[in-house]
């Protein structure tokens, strides 16, 4: 598996169940909220400090979504995207990479289709067991409890990079 970490320039998710815990919160209007874990934000604003490209893709559009992304620097942002693997070749295409330099995390089955094809497939400790058979990380937390900070750090880990106590300044997590 640290092998696999060593390649990858590329970092992808899924979002509900991954970058949150999977809640859908509706006010009485039917506005959507959603919770993220700063812990992982921080995980992603290094991932994107040291150059790596980061990328949300999601079913489901909401524009709590794009402002997280946007304070997180994710390079690569694409909602309402229900089947996710020609969004994933997109990207693979558009910044000329193998799938081995690519990394997801997912937690459902739509996820299933991208997870079979990159070098480190990812997923949270409370995905569905389908997931779990196909991935090589597994993390110790669940999704939204800092699964996406513990894989940024592995994979930082496993390529050298110091851990570090960076955050632009002004930088909300």
């Amino acid at each position: 598996m640290k092998d696999r970490a060593k390649k990858i320039k590329l970092l992808a998710f899924d979002c509900d169940g991954v970058l949150t815990d999977g809640s859908v919160t509706y006010d009485e209007n039917g506005v959507e909220y959603k919770t993220f874990n700063v812990k992982d934000g921080h995980g992603l604003i290094r991932m994107a400090k040291h150059g790596f490209i980061t990328a949300i893709i999601t079913a489901r559009c909401n524009g709590t979504v794009e402002h997280r992304a946007k304070n997180l620097n994710i390079t690569e942002l694409h909602q309402g995207k229900k089947y996710k693997l020609p969004t994933l070749e997109e990207l693979r295409q558009k910044y000329n990479l193998s799938y081995d330099e690519i990394s997801y995390m997912g937690d459902d089955l739509p996820d299933i289709c991208c997870l079979e094809k990159v070098g480190l497939a990812c997923c949270p400790n409370d995905a569905v067991d389908e997931v779990k058979n196909v991935c090589q990380f597994i993390s110790t937390k669940a999704g939204g409890r800092g699964a996406v900070r513990e894989l940024c750090d592995f994979i930082l880990d496993c390529q050298g990079i110091e851990k570090d106590p960076i955050v632009a300044e002004g930088q909300n997590v």
